[in-house]
This record gives structure tokens, sequence and C-alpha cells, in this order.
């Protein structure tokens, strides 16, 4: 079971974390701080499944509520609101002891990691990578409203996990910006849709498909962080 953790957003608001600690044996001393998507909170299963996972891969995982989520609204608060609330989880993960030697990944699914991408642009320091799990390139059946132009400000190393059939942006649309990014690396999900899931023509059981993408993290943030 997870540790539950306050993050103190200010002085009158906070939501709770889940820190999913490594093992001591095999312990990267990294942290992968998940946010979750606009649709479902840290409860879900898809978020459940990747922070347990990859703390049996050698991660400290974390998620933690966006202060909308915390409360039980469905709609997502404004774009400031929800980069401050990021800001503060990174802010309680640096000052846990358990946590203060490791080194920083954040990222997250679909807005999750749209919105651990905005405050990396915007200047947070020290962060050792990011992981996208179906990142929102655009809303669905509008490519012209892309939300990339902020990747390029990015210095840290990106991995970009993404559907092949993803209607936010499929693998192919993403390949695009990722060419253009130096630091960037793209994992496709053959027939994955926007939460990973594949067809049952593909041959594989969900769970196999997201055991292969939770060992590519886990492998590339080795890889990365060294």
């Amino acid at each position: 079971m997870p540790e539950q953790l306050r993050i103190d957003i200010n002085e009158y608001q906070s939501v709770t974390s889940n820190v999913y600690a490594a093992k001591p044996k095999g312990r990267l001393g990294v942290t992968l701080i998940l946010g979750h998507g606009a649709g479902a909170g840290p409860s879900s299963d898809f978020m459940v499944s990747f922070a347990t996972e990859l703390a049996l891969r050698g991660i400290d995982a974390v998620t933690f509520n966006f202060f909308y989520s915390e409360h039980g609204r469905s709609a997502p608060d404004p774009n400031d609101k929800l980069e401050a609330c990021y800001r503060a989880v990174i802010d309680g993960v640096r000052n846990q002891k358990k946590l203060a030697r490791n080194k920083l990944a954040i990222g997250g699914k679909s807005m999750g990691g749209r919105i651990a991408s905005q405050v990396a642009a915007s200047g947070a320091k020290d962060i050792a990578a990011l992981v996208f799990l179906g990142y929102p390139l655009h809303p669905p059946g509008k490519p012209e409203n892309a939300r990339s132009k902020h990747l390029p400000s990015i210095k840290s190393p990106m991995l970009f996990v993404q559907g092949s059939r993803d209607a936010f942006g499929a693998a192919d649309e993403l390949r695009l910006v990722v060419k253009k990014l130096s630091t960037a690396t793209l994992y496709v999900v053959d027939g994955g849709d926007h939460s990973l899931k594949v067809p049952k023509s593909s041959g594989k059981t969900q769970d196999q498909v997201y055991r292969e993408v939770q060992d590519e993290i886990a492998r590339w943030i080795e890889e990365v962080t060294r």
C-alpha cells in the first residue's frame, strides 16, 4: 500500500499524494511524479498500475490529486491552478527525507503530463527527466490546436509513450514533433489508444502491453539519469 502524504498548495489549500516506495534492492534513486488525466484521478486502475509496477522496477513513484479532483469535481481547474498544484507537489516531494536524495522526474497521463511539461518549460529546476503517457498533442479532431510550442524550452530528456491510434495525437503526428526535439524519445504502442489500450486482435493482453511500457520507462529512466 502506498504512503499518503499531504501537500500544501498554499496556506489554505492542500491535496493528497501517494508515495509508492521502491524496494531497497535495485532502487534507482529516482522519484517519478505522475499527474493524472483530466477524467480519472490517482486511484484509477491505470495510475495505480503504473505507480505500483514502476516501484517494483526500482523507481519511487508518486501520484497525487489535482485540487479539483481532491474535492470531487469533474471539471479541471484553470491552467494556472493546475500548474501551481504540480509545483507544490514537486516542492513537497523534495522536502521528504526518504526522497530528498533522489533525482526527480516528472510527467503523467494525458493532462497530467501536459501540465508537467509546462512546469518544466517555465523553468522548474533540477528536473532529471519527463515521462508522458499519452501526450495530448491536440484536442480530438483539432490538429490545428497543437500543444507543443513550449516543448523546445524543455532541456531535460523526455520520453513520449504514445498509442499509434491516439485521438489526441497519433504516434505519426507526435513523431514529427519529437524529431525537432533534441532531448526527446518516442515509444509507440502499436494499436494503442489514448490510454494505451490495444484491440484484442493485437495478439497481446492489456497487462502485457502495460508491462512492456513499464519495462521501457524503467530502462529509459535508468539510462538517462545515470
